[in-house]
Order: C-alpha cells, then structure tokens, then sequence
C-alpha cells in the first residue's frame, strides 16, 4: 500500500515537472502582434521616428546578448504630420538619427539619437540626410554609420551600437560610378560571412545599381570595391536580403515620397549574376495596393527555431506624400521555391523565437481600403499609365466610359480636403460620380492565398460615405458563397458617415466586396476607409 502511494505520487510529480516545463516553454515562445496603418510607439508610450534606415543585430555591450537595433531618420515634419495628418508637409528637416533596440522585433525601445543635426549641418549648413544603415567593423571594433549627406556619403563611427556617431570622413562617389552621390542606398550584413556591404543605386537617373564591399582603406572606412549590378529601368529604394543562400536585389519606382510596386533579382553570389538580367520583377502579391502603401525600404529576417521569416519593412512617406497613417509598414514574405511573395497585412503576429507568424484576428482583408496607393487622378495618362483604381475594379453599366487622357473620362477617385482628411483617412477617397445619369459597380474580390487563409466564419464591413442626392440606388454589399448581404443609403450624407454591414458569412476563403450605384447627372458619393474584418 505504502509502495502504491509511492508510485503515485513519483507519477504525479513527473507529470507536475512536465507542465511546469511545457508551461515554461509556451510563456517564453510568445507571440506579438505588428500593426500596420497607425503611428508606432516604443514600450513605455513614447512616438517612434524612424524613416529611410535599417535593423541590424549586434551584441549588446551590457548584457553581451544580441539585439535588434533599429537606425533611421527624425525629421521635424514626421512629428508635425504625427500631430495633424490631415496636413501634408513639406520639406524635410532633419533632427536625429534615432536608435531603438529590440529582443522580438515587436516591442522596442529607445536608446538615443545617436547622430545629431548639429554633427551633421556642419558650419550651419543645412542639406538632405536620410537614407542610411550600420555595419560592424572588426578591423577598428567599431561601428559605421553610412548616410546620404548632400551630394556625398557621410561615414560616421561610434564604440557602440547605440553612442555617439562621430565624423569619419565624406566621401564622394565620383571615381566609383561618375557621380559624387548615390541615388538611394542602404547597407546590408551578409550573417553568414559576417562581411557589410552598401547597395545604392546611380546619382542622376538611379537607372544602375551597385554593390560594394565595407572596410578599410587607407586606415579609413571606406567601401573596397564596386560592382555594377542592374542596369535599366530607374529605380530606388535599393535594398537586399537572403534568404536559403540566395541574394534578393530589390527596389521601387522613382515616384518621389509615393507609393510602389516592390520589384526584385535573384542571385547566387552577392556580386551577381542577378536574374533576369537587367530585367526587375514585380514580388507577387505586392500589386493590389502598391506594397501596402510604401517604398522598399529595407528588410529583416526572424531567424527562428522552426523557420526564417523575412519582414519587408515599407517605407511610408506619408508625412511628405500624405498618404495615409504611419511611416512603417511591415510585412511578412512567403516563397514559392525562389520566388517570393508579398503578404499585404494590416495586423499580423510574429513569434521572433520561432520564426513563425500568422494573420492577426483583426487584420483588413481589403486592399487599398483607403485608396491612398495612386498618386495621381485615376484615370491617368502619365506615369504610371493607369486605368483602374489599384485593387478595385470600376465597371461603367451606363454614362461615361473610363478612358485614358480624355476629358470625358470618368474620374475614379476624389482628392481629400482638409476638413474631409480630419475625419477620413490620407488625400485620396473612391469617387462615383459623372456629369450624365450613370450605372455603375465599384468591386474587390478578397480570397484566400496560398499562405494567408480566409477563414470561414462571419465578417463586418465597414466603410465612410459622404453623398449626395439623386441617387436611384446606392449600395454597400458584400456576396460570398451565393450570398449577397447588402446596405442601402437612403438619404444625402452632407457628412462623412461609417455605414457598417456586419455578420457576412464567409465560406471557401472567398468573398466580393464593392458599391453598385446609379445616380441622375452630378449625383455623387465618396467612399473612404473601407475594411472587412472577422468577427472575434
């Protein structure tokens, strides 16, 4: 009897030992949420700045632990926009280059700006800074700090990842490519060799790109050599990744501050060949919203215990393109083998440890839902030559046709006053109108990719109307699985008002979300920040 109670107990203690242990290992494998479309802020509330750098991990000199730091630019108009995004900015006035260090990639903090306008804006003279990334010198056991200063690159070192950067030299890019700066750059650490290397494209007409190893020359850092790797159409936003041993060579259009496709090469050594030769490719998945509203602007990878998940980290210029909230926007990569994917998302989950990530519960599933990825009047005959809003699909039943160049066409979006922007989101909005009686459906068709599922279950749209008369009919609907949910505006919103059709029931990871519309001659109806949610 006593050696049964023995044995139980031995057992129940095993099993205590057990739970304690799993317990242990679910609390340290935690899972964080990355929401994209607002203003980021540090872990004790503090507002990030942060634009047109890079992340980096180095050990930590306190703890000798390894973190992610994070380097990019404060400039005065990012906390101006911050402050009242229903006013476009202009300039760009640098304050600091800032650091926030991080153990997740998801929860950061502020270290310090690490390099000052006052160590920059030498002799009082003020000039465009931005563009930049660190790499580690083992040589001098130092860091570098590489930055667009001007016309020049300005090399700045410090002891640590997160003190002071100190003048080291300028340099002009003059003998290396023919012209004394870089058209955009940034700086990428190959983590199996441990070697540094900035990518950049051209000074005047960014139609090239270059890879060039860092290190020292002449007891200086300074870049070693130089290797021309694209030569075509122009681009910027130059930037690189690896990922299972190849190098990925990206970059987007030369739209100013605004949104783009995110294009890319392949290789297998870091100096080329890249593929197709001279010939950028579109990612997939990155074409219904312009990359989530944003530039390339630099990347990172989770490398976890189960998987590798590279993060393409969007620059969002809306503070100088007014496009919407935020500077930020990242999202995880998929591959088809070597060929990558762009999953478009507004809230995600990552678990840093692991690698893995998923779609949040409160993620959009609509693409371009604030209608801020065109930077121009739709249709468009200049660059880019467009016909269709970007994600959205304008189908003319009755009145004027959409064409390009003419001015009969239909206009497809509305520009955002300032009183409109300070309840809608960015400058643009969906616009339905015409100058003749008009029929017409305004539709996005949302399905499951091969890496983000939409789930069965019940969803809400919601969107923001402002309208006027004379409307026959104008409709919110949503149809999945042979069902259509519809919501009917039945009187003029001199307002913008949110207009929610909820409980949809979604089936087979498909679901067509849209406007259908006829309206009497100048009626119109201006549709902003629609989003489709699953109900928690």
């Amino acid at each position: 009897m006593m050696q049964s109670t023995i044995i139980k107990k031995a057992v129940y203690f095993s099993l205590l030992i057990c739970f304690l242990i799993c317990s242990a290992n679910i609390v340290k494998a935690q899972t964080h949420n990355i929401k994209n479309d607002v203003f980021w802020n540090t872990t004790d509330g503090q507002p990030i700045y942060s634009q047109g750098g890079g992340i980096f991990k180095f050990t930590d000199p306190g703890s000798e632990v390894k973190k992610y730091y994070w380097y990019g630019v404060h400039y005065k108009e990012a906390e101006n926009y911050r402050n009242a995004p229903y006013i476009t900015q202009h300039g760009d006035t640098f304050e600091s280059v800032t650091c926030y260090s991080s153990a997740d990639l998801v929860n950061w903090k502020f270290e310090a700006d690490v390099l000052t306008k006052n160590s920059v804006n030498q002799n009082g003279r003020k000039t465009w800074v931005g563009r930049l990334g660190v790499a580690y010198i083992k040589e001098l056991n130092k860091y570098a700090m590489f930055v667009q200063h001007g016309g020049r690159v300005l090399i700045n070192i410090s002891d640590s990842p997160t003190g002071q950067f100190t003048f080291h030299q300028e340099i002009s890019m003059q003998s290396m490519i023919g012209t004394t700066n870089t058209g955009d750059q940034t700086v990428f650490t190959d983590e199996d060799t441990g070697k540094s290397y900035l990518i950049y494209s051209y000074g005047k007409g960014r139609n090239k790109i270059y890879v060039s190893e860092i290190g020292i020359k002449d007891g200086k850092v300074d870049l070693l050599d130089c290797t021309q790797v694209f030569h075509g159409e122009s681009r910027e936003g130059n930037c690189m990744f690896k990922y299972k041993g190849r190098y990925y060579m990206c970059a987007s259009n030369i739209y100013g501050w605004d949104a783009s496709f995110a294009y890319y090469l392949v290789a297998d050594n870091i100096r080329g060949p890249y593929k197709p030769t001279d010939n950028m490719q579109v990612i997939n998945g990155c074409s219904d919203d312009y990359a989530h509203v944003t530039q390339t602007g630099f990347f990172v990878t989770a490398k976890g215990s189960e998987q590798e998940t590279v993060v393409f980290c969007g620059d969002r210029w809306a503070d100088f393109a007014g496009n919407g909230l935020g500077y930020n926007q990242w999202c995880p990569l998929s591959f088809d083998g070597k060929t990558p994917y762009f999953n478009s998302l507004s809230s995600w989950d990552l678990d840093a440890q692991t690698g893995k990530w998923k779609a949040a519960g409160d993620n959009n599933y609509v693409k371009n839902g604030s209608f801020e990825a065109d930077r121009k009047n739709i249709p468009s005959p200049v660059k880019p030559v467009q016909k269709q809003l970007t994600g959205w699909l304008t189908t003319v039943i009755e009145g004027n046709q959409i064409q390009i160049g003419s001015a009969d066409s239909i206009v497809l979006n509305h520009v955002n006053t300032e009183s409109d922007r300070k309840v809608v989101i960015g400058e643009k909005s969906l616009n339905i109108s015409d100058k003749i009686s008009f029929k017409r459906k305004v539709s996005q068709i949302i399905a499951s990719s091969s890496y983000v599922t939409i789930t069965d279950g019940f969803y809400t749209l919601t969107a923001k109307v402002k309208n006027s008369t004379d409307f026959g009919r104008l409709e919110m609907y949503a149809a999945s699985n042979g069902k259509t949910l519809k919501y009917s505006i039945k009187q003029e919103n001199i307002l913008w008002q949110t207009i929610t059709l909820p409980n949809i029931p979604v089936k087979d990871g498909k679901v067509e979300i849209g406007f259908m519309t006829e309206g009497a001659a100048n009626a119109f109806c201006y549709v902003d920040d629609v989003s489709l949610v699953k109900v928690q």
